[in-house]
C-alpha cells in the first residue's frame, strides 16, 4: 500500500463531498493538493495542503475550510487525532494498529513491495551513454550509464515498459579519424616503425593497438602499402565493431544491458533524415531563410547565405537551426532530428534522452525536435548529468587527453566494484558533482554511505539467521504485531512504509537519488534501533524468554531487510548477506 496515495483519495473523497454539499465551487481543480510527510514527526503522521491551496478560489479562509475538511477526516478509520497548523495546513495522526498492519503488506509480497501499475503498460524509450565509439567508456560516461539504468529500472518498477537504447555516433567524420588511428596501430602490428608525430590529430590511446593486432591477424600484411580508399570502410567498419564489444563489456561490468542500440550511419543510409525532413515539410515546420549572425562572438563557419532551416522557435527553440551545411550534407542536428522521428515511427511517444552536462547546450533544440516530429503526440524529457571529480586520497586523479590516458569505466568497476561505483553515483542529484574518492568510497563508516545501508542489511540478515537458530524455520503469517509499541519501533514501520511513494516520485521526477538518500535514513533508523537494545534489554529483538515479542521484532527485521534489498535492487545494487 502507498500511504500517500491511499490517504489523498480519502481527501479527494471529502473535497468532492464538500462540492456535492454546496460548500465547494464545482469547478474547483484538486491537482495541486498533495499528502506528505510532516517536517516534524511530533507534528503527526501525515499532513496535507489541500485548505492553503483551495481556499483562494473557493472564496473563504483557509482556516475556515481546514476545519471543515477535518470534520470529515476526522471521522475516517485508524484517524485518532487531526489539527489545524499555522494558516491551514492539516496535520493527523494514524493509530499504532494501522502502521503494524503495514508490515503485514510487506511480508505477504516481499518481491513486489514498492511496485504499481502507475504507467499502466505505457512504452517509454531511455537513450542514454551513447557515447562516440571512438573509445573506451570513460568515468564521463560512468554517472549517466548509471543514472540511465536507474530511471529505466524505476519506471518499470511503476508499470511502465521500458527500452533502454544506445544511439551509436558512427556517421561523422570522427569515425574516418579513428579508422586512420588504427592503421597506424595496424602497421605497428605488422612491424613498421611509426613516428610519435603521425599520431598528432587521431586517437593516441593505447587502447587501440589492441584492435591494430586484431586486424593484422585477420588480414596480414594486405593493406600495409595500400591506399585509404582501399582500406578505409573496411577499417572503419571493423573497428567501430570491435569498439562497441567493448562498450557493452563495459557496460555489462557496471550492471548496464541495453536492449537496443541503434546505428546513426544505418539510420542515415536508410534515408532516415530524408524521411524526417519530407514529414517536417509537410508540416510546413521548413523553410528556406537566412540566419542572423549569432550576437556576442565570431562563429567560423556561419554563412550569410539560404539554408535549409526547422522552425525550431514555433516549438520554443531560442532561434531556428539549419538543416544543410554548404557542401549539401546533412547537418549533425538534422541527424538528431531523424533520430527521434524514427524513435516516435517505432512506437515511442514518451521518450527520456540522458546527457552529459556538455550538451546541455542542445536540449532546447531536441525537445523542440521531438515536438515536431511527433506532431505534438509526444515529448522528450531531458536530462543533463554533471561531472564525477575522481580522486585518490584527497587527490584529483590526474587525466591527460593528448596522451589518451584517462581513468576507464572498467578500471573504477575493478577498484571499487559495481555495486561501490553505482550506488555513490546516485547519491546526489545528478545536476550536481560528485567527488569521488576511491579510497573514501570503500571506507567502513558511517560517512560512507554504501557501506552503511549494506550493513544495515547484512546485520538485518544477521538477526534473522540468529532467530532462524533460535526458534527454527521462521514463519510471519499470522504473526501477533501488537508488542511492537515502542516509539522507536513505530518509527521504523513509519519509515519502512514510505518505499513506494519513494519509488513512485523518485521515477517520475527522474531522481534515483531519492532512493539512495531514502535507503540511508531507513539504516540509520535501523542501527538506532539496534542500539536503543542494546541499552534496554526490553527492546532486544530476541528474548528467548518470550516468542510472542521475539517474532513480531523478527517480522520487523524482516521488513527492514525487504525493504533495502528492494530499494538496492531498483538501484542496480546487490544487497549483502554478510559484510566482508
Amino acid at each position: 500500500m502507498n500511504i500517500f496515495n491511499h490517504f489523498h483519495q480519502h481527501i479527494l473523497s471529502i473535497l468532492e463531498q464538500l462540492k456535492c454539499q454546496g460548500d465547494l465551487p464545482a469547478y474547483l481543480d484538486f491537482s495541486r493538493v498533495v499528502i506528505e510527510s510532516p517536517k516534524d514527526p511530533s507534528h503527526g503522521d501525515l499532513a496535507t495542503n489541500a485548505a492553503m491551496v483551495l481556499a483562494k478560489a473557493a472564496g473563504t479562509h483557509p482556516r475556515s475550510l481546514a476545519d471543515r475538511i477535518c470534520q470529515q477526516l476526522s471521522k475516517l478509520d485508524h484517524v485518532v487525532k487531526v489539527e489545524v497548523a499555522g494558516p491551514g495546513f492539516i496535520n493527523f495522526s494514524l493509530a499504532g494498529n494501522f502502521w503494524r498492519q503495514r508490515l503485514n503488506d510487506i511480508l505477504q509480497s516481499p518481491h513486489i513491495y514498492g511496485a504499481s501499475d502507475f504507467g499502466q503498460g505505457e512504452l517509454v524509450n531511455v537513450e542514454f551513454v551513447s557515447a562516440n565509439p571512438t573509445g573506451p567508456l570513460h568515468t564521463g560516461h560512468s554517472r549517466g550509464a548509471v543514472f540511465g539504468d536507474a530511471n529505466a529500472s524505476l519506471l518499470e518498477k511503476i508499470g511502465y515498459k521500458v527500452v533502454r537504447e544506445y544511439y551509436i555516433n558512427d556517421a561523422g567524420g570522427q569515425t574516418d579519424t579513428l579508422a586512420r588511428s588504427v592503421y597506424l596501430r595496424y602497421l605497428q602490428a605488422c612491424g613498421n616503425t611509426i613516428e610519435e608525430s603521425r599520431f598528432e590529430g587521431l586517437y593516441p590511446g593505447e587502447y587501440l593497438a589492441k584492435i591494430g593486432e586484431m586486424l593484422k591477424d585477420t588480414y596480414a600484411a594486405k593493406f600495409v602499402n595500400a591506399p585509404e580508399s582501399e582500406w578505409m570502410d573496411l577499417f572503419r567498419k571493423f573497428t567501430i565493431d570491435q569498439m562497441m564489444v567493448f562498450i557493452k563489456d563495459d557496460l555489462l561490468a557496471l550492471g548496464v544491458k541495453m536492449d537496443v542500440f541503434t546505428s546513426e550511419r544505418a539510420l542515415v543510409e536508410a534515408g532516415g533524415v530524408t524521411k524526417a525532413v519530407e514529414f517536417l515539410q509537410e508540416q510546413g515546420d521548413i523553410y528556406t531563410g537566412i540566419l542572423e549572425k549569432p550576437k556576442g562572438h565570431d562563429v567560423e563557419d556561419w554563412e550569410p547565405r539560404p539554408q535549409l532551416l526547422f522552425r525550431a522557435t514555433q516549438y520554443g527553440d531560442d532561434v531556428d537551426r539549419p538543416l544543410q551545411k554548404s557542401n549539401g550534407s546533412w547537418t549533425y542536428f538534422a541527424g538528431d532530428i531523424a533520430y527521434h522521428y524514427d524513435k516516435y515511427r517505432r512506437g515511442f511517444t514518451k521518450m527520456i534522452d540522458i546527457f552529459g552536462a556538455d550538451h546541455a547546450g542542445y536540449v532546447k533544440r531536441i525537445k523542440a525536435a521531438a515536438k515536431a516530429v511527433t506532431a505534438g503526440k509526444g515529448d522528450v524529457d531531458i536530462k543533463t548529468t554533471q561531472l564525477v571529480n575522481f580522486m585518490e586520497k584527497g587527490e584529483p586523479v590526474r587525466m591527460s587527453k593528448r596522451a589518451g590516458t584517462f581513468v576507464s569505466l572498467r578500471d573504477v568497476v575493478d577498484r571499487v566494484g559495481r555495486d561501490v561505483a553505482r550506488f555513490i553515483m546516485l547519491t546526489r542529484h545528478q545536476d550536481m558533482t560528485i567527488d569521488f574518492d576511491f579510497a573514501k568510497v570503500v571506507e567502513q563508516t558511517k560517512d560512507n554511505p554504501v557501506f552503511y545501508v549494506q550493513y544495515a542489511h547484512a546485520r538485518a540478515k544477521s538477526v534473522l539467521r540468529h532467530g532462524h537458530e533460535l526458534l527454527g524455520n521462521l514463519d510471519f503469517v499470522n504473526v501477533d504485531m501488537s508488542p511492537l509499541t515502542d516509539e522507536a519501533e513505530l518509527a521504523m514501520i513509519k519509515i519502512l512504509t514510505q518505499l513506494p511513494k519513494q519509488i513512485e516520485v523518485a521515477a517520475l521526477s527522474r531522481e534515483p537519488h531519492r532512493v539512495a538518500n531514502y535507503l540511508y535514513e531507513v539504516a540509520a533508523t535501523f542501527h538506532a534501533l539496534w542500539n536503543k537494545g542494546k541499552d534496554h534489554v526490553n527492546l532486544r529483538f530476541i528474548d528467548p524468554e518470550n516468542k510472542n515479542s521475539t517474532l513480531s521484532r523478527l517480522a520487523l527485521v524482516q521488513c527492514v531487510a525487504t525493504v533495502i534489498a528492494e530499494g538496492l535492487t531498483v538501484l542496480g545494487v546487490d544487497p549483502v548477506e554478510e559484510m566482508r
